[in-house]
């Protein structure tokens, strides 16, 4: 057989081979993630299925250890800044040792301190009279990493998904528009819950050029609901992810401005991992 039809050949079957290998790998970081249609448009990044199954959790929350930095106490914003403007002062509300969202011009709000790699703890809370349905009953994030004012960053969504249905990579403890949940372990309106999150930051080179994706490890209310899922860039509400360069970078929390009423927080804590 000629040599030159034969490496022809050969050529053929390891493009075939990578191709494959290739789309395996894409699948088991990304399940369920084939954008379809118009990407300028949300519904583009809007997925209902497969649909995360109900797990019941227990009832138990975490104190801070020794170790950690405690963000929220109850008592003070001492460690928070408005995250649209650094220079000013975070406004929220503090009542009775809980932190909730200030939809009257509040914005969201981020940690002074910025962070590279962490473990941390928040506690959060649905009003107990949540109205609304889908994205507009009490939508809040939490931002692993703010690379900007508004929603830039990479978020793990907070939602009231307890008998409430939306775009299942858009439900509570999903990546947005990324990861959807491996269950939904929502509890009622007006119970405390929790998420106690592992998070690793994208590495860049000294070009900007990305070396290593960011990965997360989620527990909402003591069950796994992200297993060391690989980000394909910050979370975006409209179009595809993306990276783009960034260091160390504040925690925040979203206000998200849908009608419903606020959510609110407290007992955040973060035991920085580098």
């Amino acid at each position: 057989m000629n040599r030159k039809i034969v490496l022809t050949a050969a050529c053929f079957f390891v493009l075939i081979i990578t191709k494959a290998q290739t789309e395996a790998d894409t699948a088991t970081m990304y399940p369920g993630l084939q954008y379809r249609g118009d990407t300028t448009k949300p519904e583009a990044t809007e997925f209902y299925k497969p649909v995360p199954p109900v797990v019941t959790p227990g009832k138990s929350f975490g104190d801070a250890p020794s170790d950690a930095v405690i963000l929220f106490d109850g008592t003070s914003l001492d460690k928070w800044e408005s995250a649209n403007d650094t220079t000013k002062p975070a406004d929220w509300i503090i009542d009775n040792g809980e932190l909730t969202v200030n939809k009257k011009g509040g914005g969201s709000i981020q940690t002074r301190q910025k962070f590279m790699d962490y473990q941390l703890h928040v506690e959060w809370k649905e009003p107990i009279d949540i109205e609304g349905k889908g994205q507009a009953r009490g939508n809040s994030g939490v931002f692993l990493a703010s690379t900007g004012p508004g929603d830039a960053g990479y978020e793990i969504q907070v939602l009231d998904c307890y008998n409430n249905t939306t775009y299942v990579n858009g439900q509570t403890a999903a990546v947005y528009k990324q990861g959807i949940p491996l269950a939904n372990a929502c509890k009622k309106p007006g119970e405390w819950q929790t998420y106690d999150i592992v998070w690793t930051a994208p590495r860049f080179d000294a070009s900007g050029n990305l070396t290593d994706s960011a990965s997360v490890t989620v527990f909402h209310n003591g069950v796994l609901v992200q297993n060391n899922f690989k980000l394909r860039g910050v979370t975006r509400y409209i179009g595809i992810p993306y990276y783009k360069a960034h260091g160390a970078s504040s925690i925040k929390l979203q206000s998200h401005g849908d009608p419903s009423k606020p959510i609110s927080f407290k007992n955040i804590w973060v035991r920085p991992l580098d």
